[in-house]
């Protein structure tokens, strides 16, 4: 199985690695189109600030591939924000994928929200095997709101989307690459998606 990790920039992408290799999988950086293209699992990291990690796919010709690709995609974290209609985050457009747009906390909470926080409502074959109310890590201060493309569900605040899904994208607003064995489950099971 080929799989690749979106290369354009974000942070994160070593802990993402080492979390394949332990599930016994490869996995190679890239930001080629036609190496992306070719792949059959997809993962789009993310750790950063929108606007600037919007910058650089733009810069690499990436925004205009990820939308059309066929093959199961995963977005973490700001890769997943990314995947929406917008973010308050620097006034960010992205890619439209999810039809939600992105916002922050309020002054009320403490940001980022940084932590372990349950996850329930779940909704996918990318939770198969995992049980409603498990912890896994988040570190953000914007947030998906709850809407009909949300797989997953947390609160901090309010309640809002923790996973999403629409057709072969799933994005997660928690890192499963650093929930332990509970994340590395989901990671197997999007791998065997």
């Amino acid at each position: 199985m080929k799989i690749v990790i979106i290369n354009y920039g974000a942070g994160n992408i070593q802990s993402i690695m080492f979390a394949i290799e332990r599930l016994g999988f490869k996995a190679v950086l890239s930001n080629n189109p036609e190496e992306i293209k070719a792949a059959d699992k997809v993962i789009f990291p993310g750790v950063g600030e929108a606007s600037s990690a919007m910058k650089m796919l733009l810069e690499s010709g990436l925004e205009t591939l990820i939308p059309t690709l066929k093959q199961p995609v995963l977005g973490i974290c700001l890769g997943m924000q990314l995947m929406c209609n917008k973010s308050e985050e620097g006034n960010t457009k992205g890619l439209g994928i999810f039809d939600v747009d992105v916002i922050k906390f309020t002054p009320k909470v403490k940001v980022p929200q940084m932590g372990w926080n349950q996850i329930y409502n779940l909704k996918s074959s990318l939770f198969d095997g995992i049980n409603e109310n498990e912890y896994m890590y988040l570190v953000h201060s914007f947030y998906a709101p709850n809407c009909s493309e949300a797989i997953a569900t947390t609160d901090y605040e309010v309640e809002y989307a923790a996973a999403l899904q629409k057709d072969n994208f799933y994005g997660t607003q928690f890192h499963p690459e650093k929930s332990g064995d509970i994340g590395e489950q989901i990671l197997a099971n999007f791998l065997n998606l």
